[in-house]
């Protein structure tokens, strides 16, 4: 074949401006030495869309390849095929002749294969004494060879594509999933807010999404739900705030009610238990501050709770705070034992403490209970959290990737 020259006979067939466009674009680009030609059917298959095929036209295709005897597809060594129709049925799965011509069409058109007309149509190769093809007329698979660095390339693009699709599916699933749980957490703790409104809203976005989205479908969803999800933290936010304000204040009244120097009860017992221990037996302690630990000391010691954040990471104490709110009613701790824990120990500190619950979660029958109990203990001056975050960091191996 000469450079931009169509050397094909156009036969008895229609001659289309399309299909002579794709000739000579396949005639103005020089063929490679070889390419292995399962290789080349894997790429198209991946970049199918690009080149307007369907999974009968890449069956054709195989079929056709099937015919030619080596594995790598050589000009050297002829790159014309000539099987009948009834033969290439037969390895295209048995698809009728009609679906057969239809889609043998659709290849020509797209430019990946090229007739090789006979001059009654036929398909036949004459050979000489020695068994040899001189001349063949059939299919010329010879496109293939000259476009086989741009199909890999339509492939890979293809590829990232399909990749980035599969990443932000599972990012508006986690952003999905995140959004049905705060509210479920702001609606069970009487959160301010007009939540049946939001989770409306929540509703709505999630019917969008059509049984077979495209990316632009999710895309739209996605930016949406995040959009919504920042809302809720915001609100959420808001309102653990003004709930440590209020806590702050009815402390103070507290330590006011009792500043006489002969009282030795600094709160009212809440429990039965509390009420019968004997006060008089064990001097008062100055219940001291508790310590501030580094977040990343604390996700170290503490990674499960990093799955309870869009992304699976966390990154701010903000983000702590907000996930530590979603564990606590996974767990099953009351809102009023979280609120007591945050007014004693701190918002931060409370939630460090959730986290490191969650790490073991399977070793605590209630993890209310548990919170209650460190509570209680920490008011008393008789608990810090260092002890519980380095049995975390030492159980998940933080202690040696700290150390090393």
């Amino acid at each position: 074949m000469q450079s931009g020259r169509v050397t094909t006979p156009f036969g008895r067939r229609p001659m289309t401006l399309a299909l002579l466009k794709g000739q000579f674009e396949a005639g103005d680009t020089k063929p490679a030495v070889a390419i292995d030609k399962w290789k080349v059917l894997r790429d198209l298959s991946e970049a199918k869309a690009v080149f307007g095929l369907q999974d009968r036209a890449l069956a054709v295709l195989h079929a056709l390849l099937s015919f030619y005897p080596d594995t790598e597809l050589s000009e050297e060594r002829g790159l014309v095929v000539f099987p009948s129709n009834v033969q290439l049925s037969i390895r295209a799965h048995g698809i009728t002749g009609t679906t057969l011509r239809k889609h043998l069409g659709i290849l020509v058109e797209a430019g990946l294969i090229q007739r090789r007309d006979s001059p009654n149509g036929k398909r036949y190769a004459h050979r000489s004494r020695g068994g040899e093809i001189e001349q063949a007329f059939g299919f010329d698979l010879a496109p293939l060879i000259a476009r086989a660095g741009e199909i890999a390339l339509a492939a890979q693009e293809a590829a990232a594509e399909t990749l980035r699709f599969k990443r932000t599916r599972e990012a508006l699933t986690i952003c999905r999933r995140d959004v049905r749980k705060l509210i479920t957490a702001a609606m069970e703790e009487d959160a301010e807010g007009d939540w049946s409104r939001i989770e409306a809203m929540y509703i709505a976005l999630v019917a969008r999404l059509p049984r077979s989205p495209s990316q632009q479908d999710v895309d739209a969803v996605l930016e949406e739900m995040l959009m919504l999800r920042e809302e809720i933290l915001n609100q959420l936010e808001i309102h653990l705030k003004t709930q440590k304000s209020d806590g702050n204040d009815v402390e103070n009244r507290c330590h006011i009610h009792n500043s006489k120097p002969e009282s030795i009860y600094e709160l009212e017992p809440r429990s039965e238990k509390e009420q019968g221990e004997m006060p008089s037996q064990k001097p008062n302690r100055i219940v001291q501050p508790l310590k501030a630990y580094p977040l990343p000391l604390v996700l170290r010691a503490c990674p499960q709770i990093a799955d309870y954040m869009a992304g699976g990471r966390i990154e701010s104490w903000r983000e702590l705070m907000t996930a530590a709110v979603t564990v606590r009613s996974m767990l099953g701790v009351s809102p009023s034992a979280y609120q007591e824990a945050c007014e004693v120990l701190g918002p931060e500190n409370a939630a460090i403490a959730v986290a490191c619950i969650l790490e073991r979660a399977e070793f605590i029958n209630s993890a209310g209970g548990y919170l209650r109990d460190l509570t209680r203990r920490a008011k008393r001056g008789e608990f810090g959290l260092g002890p519980m975050l380095m049995a975390a960091l030492r159980m998940n191996g933080g202690a040696e990737k700290r150390s090393a």
